[in-house]
């Protein structure tokens, strides 16, 4: 294969779903030897025509033509054998197989003896080779979600696409891995691979990509090499405005101590420990970020202190009142919001419409309520009101959530969190996921209950992200708090260290020394 000739040409490409136009008139077309972006909004199409090109979905008008030959894709499979694999940003796994066993499902061979043992050992070669660790005979249960898009992301490597879709790929990952996957794309890229990468991170686009495509209300604005634009220009394309790159963080006096956790011990589903006496406290006005590589006892500690994991040991108090093993609806009771990072298996109902959704957390209460019976007339007009306060790309309120795009998923979850005006609020990958435009929204909503007087515990892995929102930032690795830094005084280059294990220097147990008073 010649570096440079069309592997990839979608013409025409147009899809319908019920009160909605995805994909309008698209043509999309993609090289050997590159790394191709493809940017837009929530909602503006890009999954769409990539579930398309990958055969999760067939177009209701245009054709697509890979290596010169019309290719009819009525299944993943079909895709497969012509070499496009895609990683999804839902996860397409098997909970209860290993996964080992998830990377051999729907292999053509071997047809009836599978060696096992053979493909564990190729497993952990490409989580090394590739600086995604995962044990190849845990079951998919037991991962976090970062752990199961490495899973994805090492099936369609040992499956050895020559089309690689990448949704979000990076999303999960340190610094260091990133620079490491992007190495790994270049070299497959050097071999005449072509790798389609959707990502709202356009520093990622400026680094990686040669050519980058916009869409914008499911049609193309524009195909531009990325040597001849910048960030602000594609932000530009991408909304029709300008972006704000960084939210202003007004200055707050704390308050009183909303949360204080106290050498908090958990187990993770595996029954290893995940938390390792986690000490911290976060007071009104303040956001705490929560710095780390996906597993090391993010998930653990957000589910400790909303209830949803015991602590084996420790204290979590929330203002005045110990919530340890509490019920999360003796949690809710106290105020406290949490933004999962399971977006649909944790903070929605898929199969319900959008106002079931809004109202899990108040459907007892008026207006929404009427003694036992729920108030139809309330509950359509609240959640016509976050649709439109929120800017959920939806039809009508009646919409399953299921049917929403990964960033309308997030802003559903953010508008029922948010509106129950919480005292603290626990949010785990708050902008995963979101368009450039979605992401400011997100960012300045979260800024605003901290101006508001709320605390925030604030767990993600874009580290740009925690120094641009938190106050303080406390890395987490292997359960322990390595350091909590001061964010104005915080270097990238050090948190990376601390997330790879290593404590800064002259750094006693980090519970011992307080870098400020308040935490322990």
């Amino acid at each position: 294969m010649k570096s440079g000739l069309t592997t990839i040409e979608m013409q025409g490409i147009t899809k319908r779903f019920p009160g909605v136009l995805a994909n309008d008139s698209i043509d999309f077309e993609a090289r050997s030897g590159e790394v191709h972006a493809l940017l837009g909004e929530n909602g503006a199409g890009k999954s769409t025509l990539m579930n398309i090109l990958s055969g999760f979905y067939r177009p209701d008008e245009g054709a697509i033509f890979i290596e010169g030959e019309r290719a009819l894709l009525k299944s993943p499979r079909d895709a497969l054998k012509l070499g496009v694999g895609m990683v999804h940003q839902h996860f397409m796994l098997v909970d209860v197989q290993t996964v080992a066993e998830n990377i051999e499902l729907g292999r053509a061979t071997p047809r009836f003896v599978l060696k096992m043992s053979e493909t564990e050992r190729k497993i952990e070669g490409l989580s090394k080779e590739y600086g995604l660790q995962v044990h190849p005979k845990a079951h998919i249960w037991q991962l976090s979600v970062g752990e199961q898009q490495r899973v994805e992301i090492l099936k369609m490597l040992y499956r050895g696409t020559r089309i690689l879709i990448l949704d979000e790929p990076t999303a999960v990952l340190a610094p260091q891995e990133v620079e490491s996957l992007f190495a790994t794309l270049r070299r497959m890229t050097a071999e005449g691979h072509t790798i389609i990468l959707i990502t709202h991170k356009l520093d990622e686009v400026m680094a990686i990509a040669q050519r980058v495509t916009v869409l914008r209300k499911g049609r193309v604005i524009s195909t531009v090499p990325t040597s001849e634009t910048d960030q602000r220009g594609l932000a530009r394309m991408m909304v029709g405005r300008e972006i704000l790159f960084r939210v202003a963080k007004k200055a707050v006096a704390p308050g009183k101590e909303v949360l204080r956790a106290e050498k908090l011990c958990a187990m993770n589903d595996k029954g290893l420990d995940a938390l390792k006496e986690v000490s911290f406290s976060i007071r009104q006005g303040e956001i705490l970020g929560i710095a780390g590589v996906a597993g090391n006892g993010q998930r653990e500690l957000a589910e400790v202190i909303t209830g949803l994991r015991h602590a084996t040991s420790g204290r979590v108090c929330v203002g005045d009142k110990e919530t340890t093993n509490c019920s999360p609806w003796r949690v809710i009771k106290e105020k406290v919001s949490h933004i999962p990072e399971d977006r649909l298996g944790v903070g929605l109902v898929p199969n319900l419409p959008i106002s079931d959704n809004v109202i899990l957390k108040g459907y007892r209460d008026p207006p929404l309520a009427r003694g036992p019976f729920l108030n139809g007339r309330s509950i359509a007009d609240f959640a016509q009101n976050l649709i439109a306060t929120f800017d959920i790309a939806a039809p009508d309120t009646n919409t399953p959530v299921r049917l929403l795009s990964g960033g309308n998923l997030q802003k559903t979850i953010l508008a029922r969190e948010i509106s129950a005006e919480p005292d603290l609020l626990v949010a785990m990958h708050p902008t995963r996921g979101l368009d450039i435009g979605a992401t400011e929204s997100v960012r300045k909503m979260l800024l605003e209950r901290r101006e508001k007087g709320a605390a925030v515990l604030l767990i993600s892995e874009d580290l740009d992200e925690i120094i641009a929102l938190s106050d303080w930032i406390a890395v987490l690795f292997g359960g322990e708090i390595m350091g909590i830094l001061d964010s104005t005084k915080a270097q990238i280059e050090e948190i990376g260290l601390m997330m790879a294990g290593v404590k800064p220097a002259g750094e006693e147990t980090p519970a011992q020394t307080p870098p400020r008073e308040g935490v322990q």
